[in-house]
């Protein structure tokens, strides 16, 4: 008998992915023609390599130490304030009143997707201005595997989750995406250019390697 696991299908999938939230649950995302026996066959194939991934997962969690009740936002801890009848969320100083029972989770993802509009495209505006450079219109999203994109037409696309790190993960998100404006792929010169604008972008690259499991509500 495999792990527990969900499926959710994906007409963009090519081929089974096996991925570990932040919570240590597992997601096999199928391609849309594939039979629900791959999942399960993929989940026991990759037991020894979820098992660690679970270990890790765990590790960065208590590493992180996020107390009860309270969502990290770009450096700050927010305390969340239940209240009865209300539908939206609303913050005032350091507290996050938000609805009471199933609905919280949705209202406060809502809520940090309208924020990540309001944090990323000052940022995404200096950084293209400094670049002299042009983007083509910003879109925010919720994905499982990537933290940020730029198309070869020059649209921006960012995760609502980069708000739940500290703020200068967001800044090296950033300009990572913009030096792709000059430079597509990943070649040397790419890292040469993002260098010079993020110095420490191999310490902002590893730290969401390692944490971005926990950028999670």
């Amino acid at each position: 008998m495999s792990a527990p696991y969900r499926i959710r299908r994906s007409d963009r999938a090519r081929r089974i992915r096996v991925s570990v939230d932040g919570n240590g649950e597992i997601e096999v995302v199928l391609p849309v023609r594939s039979p629900e026996r791959h999942a399960e066959q993929a989940v026991r194939e990759l037991a020894p390599w979820i098992a660690r991934r679970r270990q890790a997962v765990a590790a960065a969690a208590r590493e992180v130490g996020r107390a009860p009740g309270t969502v990290p936002y770009l450096g700050e801890r927010l305390t969340l304030v239940p209240e009865r009848g209300r539908a939206r969320v609303h913050r005032v100083g350091d507290r996050l009143y938000i609805p009471e029972g199933e609905i919280a989770r949705e209202a406060i993802e809502r809520w940090y997707r309208r924020q990540a509009r309001v944090e990323v495209a000052p940022r995404l505006d200096a950084a293209v201005a400094r670049a002299g450079q042009r983007y083509n219109g910003l879109t925010i999203r919720g994905q499982k595997t990537r933290w940020a994109s730029c198309s070869s037409t020059g649209a921006m696309s960012f995760n609502w989750r980069l708000l739940l790190a500290p703020p200068e993960i967001l800044d090296y998100v950033v300009e990572h995406e913009v030096a792709h404006l000059d430079v597509m792929d990943h070649s040397p010169r790419f890292w040469r250019l993002l260098a010079s604008r993020s110095p420490r972008w191999r310490e902002h690259s590893e730290w969401l390697r390692r944490y971005g499991s926990t950028l999670t509500l």
